[in-house]
């Protein structure tokens, strides 16, 4: 639907039943979930979906093992549900991997081989496969690259990974197909109270400062990490002192070329030589290594790594892989910020004992506000919002089943298996059952490089909410996730396909500069 539709829909709809504020996996997911069960929605986003932390995942979609050390069985068992639910629904986007764990130490192929057969025992019929214990010759046969010397032998389990940007989008372009009305480069920018309750925001169209009102019945803060702000509006709204919900975490990745660890098996190691927890793993034709998990006390859209995060993952890096990456080989570097949730008594310098779990809160004056969680569990969340919210009485207790578990996103094959797998390079196959719509527009056999198409730019304008250069090189194609210098050189030509759709200015200037971010 073109963007002048939208805000006129906007205009002159009468109250929502529920207004969301934020396009990240929480805020869709709700979009998604409150639609299906019959409730009018808006979703208004400040910049593009899946901007902030929901594009920056380590793109795997898991039950949570280390939940598990942890004692946390009831997380796991529904991340593990959740997990086949959202395999179910989006095979084109979310499949099965198998990872291996290497043992360098004569106890670690029993110790996390137990472990993960109680993970096995969880899944129960929602199970990937089978965890088996592996000898040296398995390990280095499903992992060549391994670190051969000292090897004892391992483990190999399964779970699964993703596209996260493209299953956001995936997301709103299904909940629109429903009847959400969602809107990205649409900032709110003030609550709307009466009687010291909230009834409804004000919020801009960015592109032409045109301001609007909104009434809804009930407003959810779904902002990630920036929820303290909209909050703080809200309490000085009402005189009310807010105190801060969110303390924010750094999660950094390299992404290397795949000879660097040549195989479709994911590489773990549980345990690093400061407890950390490493990935190596193969997405879209290249190799994502990862994570950190470094506290931060401010908020930037475009967080940066620091020299001692980027110096921590190439040292371990090169502790387990033959071939050690260095920093000439890193083709894209991305840096996410996670929403961990404050107790009480937290000062914020040690993320390791916060929360990973969700959190809603509804204040005094109605306003919904929730944060954490994990995007594997997006859908458990949502309808845990909306059970808050009916026992509040900001929306009626009686509205349909959603049946969100059978609810296949836009693009989903007929099948529950993807004829391709995430771990090879994208292309036409990435489209799913929208291949043959996306052939027929201009340019489908207009290469701009060996995954982008100028036709899929078109689409991304036309169907996916695309707006900027920035929309789709990092979000409905994920160049400047995997190689940063060939995104910054397709830039031009992408924003003139860009501006030929829209009729805007594409933000070539701004994106040229962002993506610097993106090299070492």
């Amino acid at each position: 639907m073109p963007r002048q539709h939208l805000f006129a829909k906007l205009q002159d709809s009468p109250p929502f039943d529920i207004a969301i504020v934020g396009g990240g996996a929480t805020g869709l997911g709700i979009a998604l979930e409150a639609t299906l069960r019959g409730l009018r929605v808006v979703l208004l986003e400040s910049h593009d979906f899946a901007k902030g932390t929901s594009s920056r995942a380590t793109k795997l979609v898991h039950g949570g093992v280390r939940y598990l050390a942890q004692g946390n069985v009831s997380l796991v068992r529904e991340a593990l549900h959740e997990r086949a639910v959202l395999l179910y629904n989006a095979p084109h986007l979310a499949q099965p991997i198998p990872f291996v764990m290497p043992s360098y130490r004569w106890w670690e192929t029993v110790f996390y081989g137990v472990g993960l057969t109680l993970y096995d025992l969880l899944a129960g019929k929602f199970g990937l496969g089978r965890t088996e214990f592996l000898n040296r010759a398995e390990v280095l046969q499903r992992l060549p690259q391994a670190q051969a010397q000292g090897l004892r032998g391992g483990v190999q389990y399964w779970d699964g990974q993703f596209d996260d940007a493209r299953l956001a989008v995936a997301l709103a372009r299904t909940a629109a197909s429903k009847g959400a009305l969602l809107i990205n480069y649409c900032p709110v920018t003030a609550l709307t109270h009466q009687n010291q309750h909230v009834v409804g925001v004000q919020c801009t169209d960015q592109e032409t400062g045109r301001p609007f009102d909104v009434r809804a019945k009930c407003v959810i803060n779904a902002t990630g990490v920036w929820v303290d702000a909209l909050r703080e509006m809200d309490g000085a709204a009402n005189a009310l002192a807010v105190k801060p919900m969110v303390a924010p975490s750094q999660g950094v990745h390299l992404v290397v070329d795949r000879a660097f660890l040549n195989s479709d098996h994911a590489l773990l190691i549980p345990k690093t030589s400061d407890g950390r927890v490493l990935f190596a793993v193969p997405w879209l034709g290249k190799v994502i290594l990862g994570t950190t998990d470094t506290p931060r006390h401010d908020l930037p859209r475009e967080p940066q790594a620091f020299e001692a995060e980027v110096a921590f993952i190439l040292q371990e890096s090169a502790r387990y892989l033959q071939r050690a990456p260095k920093r000439e080989d890193v083709r894209s570097v991305w840096v996410g910020l996670r929403p961990l949730v404050k107790p009480q008594d937290a000062d914020g310098n040690h993320t390791k004992d916060l929360s990973r779990e969700h959190t809603v809160l509804i204040s005094s004056s109605g306003l919904v506000t929730v944060t954490g969680g994990k995007w594997t569990t997006y859908r458990a969340i949502a309808q845990d919002v909306l059970v808050r919210c009916t026992q509040a009485h900001l929306i009626a207790p009686k509205f349909k089943e959603s049946h969100s578990d059978a609810c296949r996103l836009v693009g989903a094959t007929m099948g529950t298996q993807a004829n391709f797998s995430l771990m090879q390079a994208a292309g036409m196959h990435s489209y799913g059952e929208e291949q043959a719509l996306l052939m027929q527009l201009p340019g489908a056999d207009h290469w701009l490089s060996a995954s982008l198409s100028e036709a899929m730019v078109r689409f991304a304008a036309q169907q996916e909410f695309a707006r900027t250069v920035e929309d789709v090189l990092a979000r409905r194609s994920r160049l400047l996730f995997l190689d940063a210098r060939l995104a910054i050189e397709l830039a031009p030509q992408v924003a003139a396909i860009l501006e030929s759709e829209t009729k805007q200015d594409a933000q070539l200037d701004d994106f040229l500069y962002m993506a610097q971010h993106y090299l070492l």
